[in-house]
């Protein structure tokens, strides 16, 4: 049988790390890097359960409370392309120390907001400050560790940003129950502050620093244009449900399309007169990078909206507290943990059909929820819940670490963190289009006097969703090309 090999030219060796560095990575340089994108993660995901307190207590307009979620998001996708690039020129670990430091304050800011307009400005800054972080992880992780060490790097990545989004609505239930000091929903922000100061601390002695090759210059055209493109795109995906999707919507949609095409333009003039472009477009020459980054966005585009009605139908549906929610949601991070655990196994026999495999458990497991919401409706025992949880779970686990694997296992270290900043920036518009979507579908199904039991239908209507979106990855994934043993 013939197999497709993959023709882009094999990747350069990592550059050896910086001076005064260990020669051999320290056991404890994982741990520390993605301990970063835990936390960054953590914030997008735990502050929906502490939006019920935000508004009594600081009697914020519903407006301002939006954006304490929108605010965050915005700034988060828009930054993270050049935050990458930042570190590429800059030096990883530099930026990765700069962005914890502005994050630590960020989260002080936001823990002693006294009004809603000054916690969404905090929670602007929050943002901003993920974006100069969150695209370092990858970057220092892909120059330090090689070989076998690089896939139980990726493995780790996506079991971080996993346990982040699985459980931050338990650990924002349990914080929150707990009052410490009576701080209330503020602690879901000032947890951060000692946690941020022992990464930098353990960073500051523990990794060293990369960046790429020669004296690049920032593209300063780029950096424009890419935040003019990014904003154009991420806005309305927030705010046009919310809005009824006004005309500016549309404009906007079109106004990306047009920056964007301009951005590739410069991009590539760039490039061609020997310059640094904030985006090497010669990245998307790799087939391997460019499907893997549409299975990026695809899966994403399931995960912040299914969260979403989720814990819509369980809170509000259902009436659960915040903390029983939350360890309703355990129940999808224990398939993720085995799974995701062992995903280097899977990967190692399966090859890239182990995305596939994911994609179809999801399916499976989402099957099971509606068919199981739709029997239980507004009054059984939620705990049948448990066993559809369970699968889609492993389902996410089985494609979260691959996947950051396919993409940049390929791509020049010179280029890692520009193309870390491309691929979570895919992660973080994906969640936006996946809750724009769900959102559409699940209020439409809801009506405009929405009663506790017109939730189990339009929590179904967003399974419809949430299936089609496992069943196109699964789809891409056959477009991903094979490696020279056919897998």
């Amino acid at each position: 049988m013939t197999t497709e090999t993959n023709r882009s030219a094999p990747a350069p060796s990592p550059p050896e790390p910086a001076a005064g560095s260990p020669a051999a990575p320290h056991r404890l340089i994982l741990p520390v890097v993605l301990a970063g994108v835990f936390i960054t993660t953590l914030d997008f995901f735990i502050v929906n359960v502490a939006i019920p307190s935000m508004q009594s207590d600081l009697g914020a307009s519903s407006a301002a409370i939006e954006w304490v979620v929108a605010g965050f998001g915005l700034a988060y996708g828009v930054g993270l392309i050049t935050g990458g690039r930042l570190g590429d020129l800059y030096g990883r670990r530099r930026m990765f120390l700069l962005g914890l430091a502005l994050f630590t304050v960020a989260s002080l800011l936001c823990g002693v907001a006294q009004s809603g307009d000054f916690l969404v400005f905090s929670r602007v800054l929050q943002g901003l400050a993920a974006a100069m972080l969150a695209p370092q992880v990858l970057a220092l992780l892909s120059t330090v560790f090689t070989g076998a060490a690089r896939l139980k790097v990726f493995v780790g990545y996506g079991l971080a940003m996993g346990l982040a989004a699985v459980f931050g609505q338990l650990i924002g239930g349990l914080l929150i129950e707990a009052d410490i000091a009576g701080w209330g929903w503020r602690s879901c922000f000032l947890v951060n502050l000692p946690l941020c100061l022992i990464i930098i601390g353990m960073t500051l002695k523990l990794v060293p620093e990369s960046r790429a090759e020669g004296r690049p210059k920032l593209d300063f055209a780029g950096v424009a244009l890419i935040t003019l493109a990014l904003v154009a795109l991420v806005l309305p995906l927030i705010e046009g449900r919310e809005h009824g999707w006004p005309a500016w919507t549309w404009i906007s949609f079109g106004a990306f399309a047009v920056v964007l095409a301009v951005f590739v333009v410069v991009e590539r003039s760039i490039a061609a007169r020997g310059g640094s472009p904030l985006v090497n477009m010669s990245m998307f020459g790799d087939r391997a990078f460019v499907v893997g980054l549409a299975c990026q966005l695809v899966f994403w585009m399931g995960q912040a909206s299914f969260f979403l009605v989720l814990a819509l139908y369980m809170q509000v549906g259902r009436g659960l507290t915040a903390l029983q929610a939350g360890l309703l949601f355990a129940a999808i991070g224990a398939g993720f943990l085995y799974t995701s655990m062992n995903a280097s196994k899977f990967a190692a026999k399966l090859g890239r059909q182990v995305l596939a495999v994911g994609a179809v458990l999801m399916f499976v497991g989402l099957i099971v929820i509606g068919v199981t919401v739709g029997r239980l409706g507004t009054d059984g025992n939620m705990a049948w819940l448990i066993p559809g949880l369970v699968i889609d779970g492993a389902g996410m686990g089985l494609a979260v670490a691959p996947l950051a694997s396919t993409v940049l296992t390929r791509v020049n270290p010179q280029y890692a963190g520009a193309a870390s900043g491309v691929l979570t920036t895919g992660l973080q518009i994906g969640n936006s289009i996946g809750v724009a979507v769900i959102g559409v579908i699940f209020y439409n199904a809801l009506g405009d006097a929405p009663v506790a039991s017109s939730y189990p239908h339009a929590f179904n209507m967003g399974i419809v969703f949430l299936v089609a979106v496992a069943v196109a990855l699964a789809l891409l994934v056959q477009a991903l090309p094979r490696t020279n043993d056919g897998k």
